[in-house]
């Protein structure tokens, strides 16, 4: 299991649920900084989140997306912090040589980082999306990736395919009232990512609660206190007397 933050706070307090290990999502993170997702502005705030994730006592992988343009770079500057893996991905479903060369370039400047390829054959509607992804995943296998990653893909027969395709271990994107964990597991998935589902229900309870204050109604509960927010950063904290909750 593969939950997705989008900053410190949220991964330490996945970690500090029993999640062994963290990711990151491109969206949390691009709207965390008011820019749109996907269109490579984020490589600066992903870099400056991984430097901090470094610190967490797991692993943790962070989403290049496409590579910013700077993929061996930023492989390398990642590996050198302890990040865990990266995925790329073959964004628009540009044409899979791309991101074959890519991984090449990744694997040979930091071999010890997990690159974890992503096709958006079902995520963007392609035509023949299992043969198209059967295709992609294979090539990019043959091309260094340590596993593959199809998102959006649902039907069970399907994810059997991509599964029986490549000797990597495959990751699919959990997706809720399609998917169960134990299903995903029957089928041979090996990681199954929350994607930005953890970010955006946050938005949506922050949204809730700050309405159900204007409103008069009832707050729903699960909010972490401020000590235990707090704690999450510096374990040492305690909150100054007068401070705010």
């Amino acid at each position: 299991m593969l939950p997705n933050a989008w900053d410190y706070a949220s991964a330490a307090a996945l970690v500090s649920a029993g999640f062994s290990a963290v990711g990151t999502t491109s969206l949390g993170v691009a709207a965390a900084a008011g820019k749109p997702d996907a269109e490579a502005a984020t490589a600066a705030e992903t870099l400056a989140l991984a430097e901090t994730l470094a610190r967490l006592p797991c692993p943790v992988t962070v989403d290049l997306e496409g590579g910013f343009g700077r993929a061996e770079e930023l492989a390398v500057r990642l590996s050198e912090l302890g990040i865990a893996g990266v995925n790329l991905e073959d964004g628009g479903l540009a044409d899979p040589a791309e991101l074959c060369a890519m991984i090449r370039r990744v694997k040979e400047s930091a071999p010890d980082l997990f690159v974890n390829a992503r096709t958006d054959t079902f995520w963007l509607a392609a035509p023949r999306p299992l043969e198209s992804a059967l295709e992609r995943v294979r090539a990019y296998a043959e091309a260094g990736a340590d596993g593959v990653f199809v998102p959006a893909i649902t039907a069970d027969d399907d994810i059997a395919a991509v599964v029986a395709a490549v000797d990597v271990p495959v990751n699919v994107l959990f997706m809720p009232g399609r998917h169960t964990v134990a299903g995903l597991a029957e089928l041979g998935v090996r990681r199954i990512s929350m994607g930005s589902l953890l970010f955006r229900a946050a938005l949506g309870a922050a949204v809730r609660t700050a309405s159900a204050v204007r409103d008069g109604a009832a707050i729903e509960g699960g909010a972490p206190s401020y000590e235990e927010v707090n704690s999450l950063v510096s374990p040492r904290a305690s909150r100054p007397a007068g401070g705010p909750r």
